[in-house]
């Protein structure tokens, strides 16, 4: 399972020399396996991986997380929905309110986009999950809600090796008085379960939590507690906050360690990032 992050930033894009580092580009993230790809999210970043799209690739499959739109602002600007050969699949959270397909469609229309949705070349098929199980090419996934607005839904992703674990927007804290000591109740415990890597909603210092409970991410001292709960073994920090700069982040990173001795490896997730899990 290979692993390219093309945006790890949070809420809106940071473009700036202070973010060259960690990247200012929001959620983007591709998984392959062989002939299969999955892009989970497209924000921002999505644009460049289009700019660098592999050939020989017939088929995409698009995870979305939710549609806030730091995560889906990319879509338009993908070059390969504009190839009318490419298969493109959107999957996206059920709503109880207005299906996937109306919700995309808000976006993807005058007067915020020039282009129609259902005018796109690729003509992509557009698919609602909620708690649900399916596969695409050899990897088995899993979805489910978790405590962001919106609805929101994380992803497990699983090959015959590697377990790959996606909530880039959950606050784990919320909803449960008991967090982490009793896991049952915490927001994605089953998505994450021993997962080889996680990536993970770490938007806020615990100071500017505070003020923010509620709004659907987390401290990275929570996102910490989670990943111990869960016994990941790899654990990166997601969704940086627009204001953190590389050198803040680095800070942080340093901060909230400090000298635990913690069963799992931590660190940043960087723009351009290139994982193998075996």
């Amino acid at each position: 399972m290979d692993i390219t992050i093309w945006g790890t930033r949070g809420s809106l894009p940071a473009p700036s020399p202070e973010n060259n580092f960690f990247g200012g580009n929001t959620s983007c993230v591709q998984v392959t396996e062989g002939d299969t790809m999955l892009i989970l999210d497209a924000g921002s970043g999505i644009r460049r991986l289009g700019d660098n799209f592999p050939g020989g690739v017939s088929r995409i499959d698009i995870l979305l997380t939710h549609l806030h739109m730091d995560h889906i602002m990319g879509l338009g600007f993908f070059l390969p929905l504009y190839n009318p050969r490419m298969e493109v699949n959107i999957w996206g959270p059920t709503s109880t309110k207005e299906p996937l397909l109306n919700r995309l469609q808000r976006y993807l229309s005058p007067p915020l986009f020039p282009i129609r949705l259902q005018d796109l070349p690729c003509r992509p098929n557009i698919i609602e999950i909620n708690h649900s199980a399916f596969s695409i090419g050899n990897f088995s996934i899993q979805s489910s809600y978790v405590c962001h607005p919106g609805p929101t839904i994380g992803y497990r992703i699983e090959n015959q090796h590697s377990v790959l674990t996606y909530m880039p927007d959950h606050e784990p804290a919320l909803g449960s008085s008991h967090f982490p000591e009793e896991p049952e109740w915490t927001s994605g415990y089953a998505l994450a379960l021993n997962a080889d890597l996680l990536l993970h909603d770490a938007q806020y210092t615990s100071e500017e939590y505070e003020p923010r409970v509620g709004w659907g991410h987390s401290s990275m001292v929570d996102a910490l507690q989670f990943a111990e709960m869960t016994a990941v073994k790899k654990m990166l920090f997601f969704h940086h906050d627009p204001s953190h700069t590389d050198s803040y982040l680095r800070h942080l990173l340093n901060k909230a360690v400090g000298d635990k001795q913690l069963p799992f490896e931590v660190d940043i997730a960087a723009e351009g990032d290139v994982i193998t899990l075996p």
